[in-house]
């Protein structure tokens, strides 16, 4: 932990930052750079802009909910979707107007926003769901957890997509309102703020490269967006300040022991079923939040919301940002939505053919190359797949692996650790989430180590006990 502040000295913080998160921050920043150049060039509209920003926040709250059920506690769940869907199915049957149940509501007791009760509802629908599907499955282990919540996702899927009467089916839901539709003030926030019109202009070198930039209107569809993006910064804010918190607390260390020892936290006198129930409530729960900001972020859910890919793509963001890490579960979605929106334009970036000529025994290769660029979109799972395998081979504790996380400052000012998971660059070398079954089995040992040795100890000072009683014996008699 660093004792230096990012705004009162720079050079300082910049310097006790690890190698991967110097890595990190100066990837943020390229890509950052790079959508402000589409948005300065207009290849990027500004409401679009907004929309990544705001699905990155989304993959967010998924990366945390699944950080709480694996990184914490080793829950294996392939259910991710199915919490996501509920969520947004929940506050979407309430809210829209398509909606075959209610048809779209009137605020309650005519203040009350009906997108508020939606939130409320999404969120006990997964909490609710987590307790039923949890009493029987959490009770299995390891391949067995995980065949049971994959059946879980499926049959949520199948039950949304065919019940015509009560979700609508495969037609999905429409008309679902924005989030703050009916809040005082912030409803008609969009349509009260000025259009803001930037006039184009040229920039170049005389007679060697010119280009437009600018040229575009911050309307009311980029006002609105921005309402979306406070919305999901408050989210992400709130959740990753009581995640953190969790995860340093007694509670949070209890989950950790479970994930690596499950028998060892049992023998301890903990009642490791309830553990891992509260765990997987309550990532179930930042799930389905996630799922909420996505229906009034894309004022549609169907089906397709709920596709296994997905559950997929919240895996990859956790294991590339390091399982257990709060940052790195941050990190792992902002990666997910560059990959999966980059590969949508990035195609039309490259040239059509290859800048060289070969010969025609190679021709294949143009013609692969042709191939791909057409379908450049449709790489994106190659890409994905490729990260794994770089991850897994090269960083298996993940980008920004937890250990700076579960210090607290104080501590990590007073403490001297070379090597460790404390002191700057060295916890590049600090051990990773699979070395805490290594570190815990240590403990036993040592634990039992000092037992066999108070046992012996107890032996000694028995045989001289009956020593001295012997002693005693021989005295009276020689009287």
């Amino acid at each position: 932990m660093s004792d230096h502040s990012i705004v009162r000295d720079p050079k300082g913080y910049w310097a006790d930052l690890t190698g991967a998160e110097r890595g990190v921050v100066g990837f943020i920043v390229v890509l950052f750079a790079l959508l402000f150049w589409g948005l300065l060039s207009g290849g990027l509209g500004p409401a679009y802009f907004m929309y990544l920003v705001g699905l990155v926040g989304m993959y967010m709250l998924l990366s945390f909910g699944l950080n709480v059920q694996w990184g914490y506690t080793g829950l294996i769940n392939f259910s991710v979707a199915a919490f996501f869907g509920l969520g947004a199915y929940g506050t979407a049957l309430l809210t829209a107007n398509s909606s075959p149940l209610t048809g779209g509501l009137d605020p309650f007791f005519g203040i009350i926003p009906v997108p508020l009760v939606g939130l409320v509802v999404g969120l006990l629908l997964a909490a609710v769901l987590a307790v039923v599907i949890g009493i029987p499955t959490l009770k299995l282990r390891a391949d067995y957890l995980a065949i049971a919540s994959l059946g879980l996702a499926e049959v949520v899927r199948l039950i949304i997509k065919n019940q015509d009467g009560w979700t609508n089916g495969s037609r999905g839901l429409l008309g679902i309102p924005g989030f703050f539709d009916g809040w005082p003030v912030l409803d008609t926030f969009p349509q009260t703020m000025p259009g803001l019109r930037f006039a184009e202009l040229q920039i170049g070198i005389p007679g060697v490269w010119s280009t437009r930039i600018l040229g575009f209107t911050l309307g009311q569809s980029f006002w609105q967006s921005t309402l979306n993006v406070a919305l999901v910064v408050a989210f992400v804010a709130a959740t990753y300040v009581v995640l953190r918190r969790v995860h340093q607390s007694p509670w949070g260390r209890v989950l950790r022991t479970i994930r690596s020892d499950e028998d060892l936290a049992e023998a301890l006198g903990k009642d490791t079923y309830s553990y891992k129930m509260q765990a997987f409530v309550l990532g179930s729960v930042i799930m389905a939040l996630a799922g909420v900001f996505f229906a009034h972020l894309n004022l549609f859910v169907g089906p397709g919301s709920l596709d296994p890919i997905n559950t997929f793509y919240v895996w990859i963001a956790v294991i590339l940002g390091g399982t257990g890490s709060n940052r790195g579960a941050m990190f792992g979605g902002f990666v997910i939505i560059a990959i999966q929106e980059g590969t949508r334009f990035l195609g039309s970036a490259l040239p059509q053919t290859l800048p060289v000529d070969l010969p025609s025994v190679l021709g294949v290769i143009n013609s692969t190359y042709g191939t791909v660029v057409d379908n450049f979109a449709s790489t994106r799972l190659l890409a994905v797949g490729i990260i794994i395998i770089l991850v897994m081979r090269y960083r298996p504790e993940g980008v920004l692996p937890p250990q700076r996380e579960l210090i607290w400052p104080e501590s990590a000012k007073a403490a001297d650790v070379t090597g460790g998971a404390v002191t700057g660059s060295a916890v590049d070398d600090s051990p990773g989430p699979d070395d805490e079954q290594a570190r815990a089995h240590d403990g036993v040992d040592a634990t039992v180590d000092d037992a066999d040795a108070t046992d012996s100890a107890s032996d000694d000072a028995d045989a001289t006990d009956s020593a001295s009683d012997d002693a005693d014996h021989g005295g009276k008699s020689d009287e």
